[in-house]
C-alpha cells in the first residue's frame, strides 16, 4: 500500500481476476468507481475503487471527520459524487433503494417517545417518521418476521419509553430489514451503548446477517467490539480508503498515512490498541467527536428516503480504495 509496486487498481483487478478464473464471483452488492466525495471545499473521499460482496460484514472506521456517515449517505443517493460511479448491485445510486437497509445515528429523542415498538417498526414501511402508520396486512406481516428475526417479538407492545439501548437498536435494525434488502448500512449503532450491549448488538447484526446472506457496512468509533464479527475492514482517513482484512489494514504504515500523523498499533490480549504516542486514538476521538456528519442533517431513519434496506469473503490483498 506504500511505496514501489502495483497500483491500487492493478491490485484490484489481479485480484479479481485471481477470484473469477476459477467460478465467476456474485456481482458486488456495491462497487466505487472512480468515486470522489465533497463537502463544500473539503474533500471526504478522493478517487476511491472497491468493491462489497454479498455475505460481507465489513467494519467501516476512521479518524474524526473522516467521512463515514457521508459516505453512507453517497450510497443512500443523499450526497452526490463529484466524481465516479456509485452502484449497488450493479445500478446507479438512488434515493430509495429498496435494496438498502439504513440505520442512521441514534437520536436520543427516541427514548422518551410513548409508541409501541411494532408501531415504530412499521414507522419505516411507508416513510412516516411521527405519527402512527396504516399498516396493511402484507406491513403487518413483515414487521411481525422482522421482530421475530431480531428477537425483538416480545418488545412488539412495549413503548420505547420503556426500552434499553439495547432494545431500542433491535428494532432499529428490525426497521433497516423491511422488504427485502441486501445491503445494510449501519451508522454507529454502537454510539451510547455499554460494553455488554455493544457485544450484544455486533453479535445480533453477525446472526442476522449471516442467516440472510446479505453484506453489512458497520461503521464504529472503535474496532475491537467487532473483531469477531468482521471480515473485511475499510478504514477512512485523509481522503483514502484502505480496504482489507483486519492485518492487512491495522498497521501501523497504513493507519499513519490515514491519519496524517505517526502512529503504532499494539496487539495485546486478543485486543487491538490504535495509538498517537501515549494516546489511545479511537477513544480520543469518541470523547471529543460527536461526528462531524451531524452537520448534515436527516438523521430521521426513513425508508422513503432511504429503505436503508453468504459468506463470500474477499481473501487477502489490501488495497487503498
Amino acid at each position: 500500500m506504500t511505496g514501489a509496486g502495483p497500483s491500487p487498481t492493478d491490485i484490484a483487478s489481479s485480484h479479481n481476476a485471481q477470484h473469477n478464473g476459477a467460478h465467476r464471483a456474485p456481482t458486488p452488492v456495491l462497487t466505487l468507481a472512480g468515486v470522489t466525495l465533497a463537502l463544500g471545499e473539503r474533500t471526504i473521499l478522493r478517487d476511491a475503487n472497491f468493491a462489497v460482496n454479498q455475505g460481507e460484514f465489513i467494519g467501516v472506521l476512521g479518524p474524526n471527520g473522516a467521512g463515514k456517515t457521508t459516505l453512507m449517505r453517497a450510497i443512500l443517493g443523499l450526497v452526490p459524487a463529484s466524481h465516479g460511479a456509485i452502484r449497488v448491485l450493479g445500478e446507479p445510486v438512488a434515493r430509495g433503494n429498496a435494496k438498502i437497509g439504513y440505520m442512521p445515528q441514534t437520536r436520543t429523542a427516541l427514548a422518551s417517545r410513548r409508541v409501541r415498538g411494532r408501531d415504530f417498526v412499521a414507522m419505516a414501511a411507508d416513510g412516516h417518521r411521527w405519527g402512527l402508520p396504516r399498516a396493511d396486512a402484507a406491513t403487518r406481516a413483515d414487521v411481525a418476521r422482522v421482530l421475530d428475526l431480531v428477537g425483538a417479538s416480545a418488545l412488539a407492545d412495549r413503548p420505547l419509553s420503556e426500552l434499553s439501548g439495547g432494545e431500542r437498536q433491535r428494532l432499529l435494525l428490525a426497521q433497516c430489514l423491511l422488504g427485502d434488502p441486501k445491503l445494510l448500512l449501519l451508522d454507529e449503532p454502537l454510539i451510547s451503548l455499554d460494553p455488554n450491549h455493544q457485544r450484544g448488538v455486533v453479535e445480533l447484526v453477525r446472526r442476522v446477517q449471516r442467516e440472510l446472506g446479505i453484506a453489512v457496512l458497520f461503521s464504529a468509533h472503535e474496532l475491537n467490539p467487532l473483531l469477531n464479527a468482521l471480515d473485511r475492514v475499510l478504514y477512512l482517513g485523509n481522503g483514502v480508503a484502505a480496504l482489507g482484512s483486519v492485518d492487512e489494514v491495522i498497521t501501523a504504515p497504513v493507519l499513519s498515512r490515514l491519519y496524517g500523523s505517526p502512529i503504532d498499533v499494539m496487539r495485546m490480549k486478543g485486543r487491538i490498541f490504535v495509538m498517537s504516542g501515549d494516546v489511545e486514538v479511537e477513544k480520543h476521538d469518541h470523547e471529543h467527536e460527536h461526528d462531524h456528519a451531524h452537520d448534515h442533517g436527516d438523521h430521521g431513519h426513513s425508508h422513503g428516503e432511504a429503505h436503508g434496506n453468504n459468506n463470500d469473503n474477499t481473501h487477502g490483498h489490501t488495497h487503498d480504495a
